[in-house]
């Protein structure tokens, strides 16, 4: 099943009338350099799926240039803005790599391409001025998340042609649940990058994502919302507003570690 996290664009977040706000990662820069205003470099494991991504997102004044070096002071990045748009600039960039399964990419051969440690991102301004802050990669990876639907464990296998499809069969209303994740990934050869035994860790938020497919005048779409929770809220229960759309529903639940890093596992649920 295709992910539908939507990308982790932003500082704040208001769903469900819950509003939070994320707070900047420390960046830092010598006296004569600008920092960025935000500076984050982080990875993706979808559990389900078994496959991992590394990410960036950066914001700061306006600039045409921009690179990233690892803690080897090899460049992983270089973006050069050119021809009109170099005269405007960009303040924001977002990515995130592809994200080949574990039988093709393993992940001990994924994290030592992006090694642990500090990252130089570096840029200069369109009128000059040099952009550098700095952002600490860690391999440490959150436990997936076990969600409950109405406390049913969550479906294992949601792809209606495979023979083993399992969706969750309740009813409304519905509450998402799950144990709080507080240990890394146990499996080292599953996302858990060699760290062995599980370590603690720190959740920086939860988020909870839910889709289905809604069909209006024989046009059919994707219909979503997705609500981002603070570390000791551990269940939503979706409106039945949302509900009424359909009868088929996937979800993705996904644990945010304090550095960033995030571990997500998607399932489905039927609501007859």
């Amino acid at each position: 099943m295709k992910s539908v996290i939507p990308k982790f664009t932003g500082v704040s977040l208001a769903v469900f009338g819950l509003a939070l706000t994320i707070p900047v990662l420390d960046v830092w820069a010598d006296d004569d350099e600008l920092p960025f205003s935000e500076a984050h470099l982080f990875f993706e494991l979808n559990n389900t799926d078994g496959d991992l991504g590394i990410h960036a997102l950066i914001d700061g004044d306006a600039w045409k240039k921009l690179a990233i070096e690892d803690p080897n002071e090899r460049e992983i990045l270089n973006v050069r803005v050119g021809g009109r748009l170099q005269r405007q600039g960009l303040t924001e960039i977002f990515f995130e790599s592809a994200e080949p399964p574990f039988d093709e990419l393993s992940p001990q051969r994924f994290f030592r391409r992006f090694p642990a440690g500090t990252y130089e991102i570096e840029g200069r301004t369109l009128d000059g001025k040099e952009l550098e802050s700095k952002a600490q990669l860690t391999h440490v990876m959150p436990a997936p998340p076990a969600p409950y639907v109405n406390g049913l464990p969550m479906a294992q296998q949601c792809d209606e042609e495979d023979p083993g499809y399992d969706a969750t069969v309740t009813s409304a209303p519905v509450t998402i649940s799950w144990d709080p994740v507080m240990k890394s990934h146990p499996d080292p050869n599953g996302g858990g990058a060699g760290v062995q035994p599980p370590v603690d860790v720190i959740i920086h938020n939860y988020e909870v994502v839910l889709e289905v497919a809604v069909d209006v005048n024989g046009e059919e779409f994707n219909s979503k919302i997705n609500v981002i929770l603070p570390p000791g809220e551990t269940s939503i229960t979706i409106p039945d507003g949302f509900l009424g759309q359909g009868e088929e529903f996937k979800y993705e639940v996904l644990a945010r570690e304090a550095s960033y890093n995030q571990t997500a596992v998607e399932s489905c649920f039927i609501v007859q």
